[in-house]
């Protein structure tokens, strides 16, 4: 089966994360544009289940997504499906009315502004993610793909990325799950 392995985690210091990338001769990329749009399914709740169905776009390129659920306590590791839908700024919008003519409902939407950088460490091809997310702050996401062969050493890959970068705080809940606790709390006005 085709693993997604994450961990990510809040950062009060980018810079500091930048210069611990540059020792590592890592190229952070040009900032890219990231709109994700979570859907719930008719008949199950995904919040409930642990499952993830996003519309994604990045500048002109769109994709959806399923995750399944999380299958540990320290990572984020999950099956993850993505395929790619036509280029286009209207593709999304077309497609979430599709979503919703079979009875999903849109969630929540989740704006950020992303930079990415990759690294070969201990054996795997690590993304790294800065994100800035609108409402919710500064992340590094850090993300390989496994098998099932191959799954423990990818996780062990990334806690010890995690430790040469020096980032701690580790937040297992998704930008979704995030957000939707931010608007939760939010004062009605």
């Amino acid at each position: 089966m085709h693993w997604e392995v994450e961990q990510k985690f809040r950062i009060d210091d980018m810079r500091a994360i930048e210069s611990k990338l540059a020792e590592l001769n890592a190229r952070i990329e040009t900032p890219i544009r990231q709109v994700v749009r979570y859907f719930n399914h008719p008949q199950r709740d995904f919040g409930e289940s642990d499952e993830a169905l996003r519309l994604r776009q990045v500048s002109d390129d769109n994709f959806i997504t399923y995750k399944g659920p999380k299958i540990d306590p320290t990572t984020k590791t999950r099956r993850e499906l993505e395929l790619s839908l036509p280029h286009g700024q209207h593709v999304p919008e077309e497609f979430a009315e599709l979503l919703q003519a079979l009875g999903f409902r849109e969630v929540a939407t989740v704006k950020k502004i992303r930079r990415t950088a990759h690294v070969p460490w201990e054996g795997h091809q690590i993304e790294i993610a800065l994100d800035d997310v609108l409402e919710l702050g500064s992340f590094v996401e850090l993300e390989t793909t496994a098998d099932d062969e191959s799954l423990n050493a990818a996780k062990t890959a990334l806690a010890t990325l995690a430790k040469r970068l020096e980032i701690v705080m580790s937040e297992r809940r998704s930008y979704l799950e995030q957000l939707l606790t931010v608007t939760h709390n939010r004062p009605r006005t």
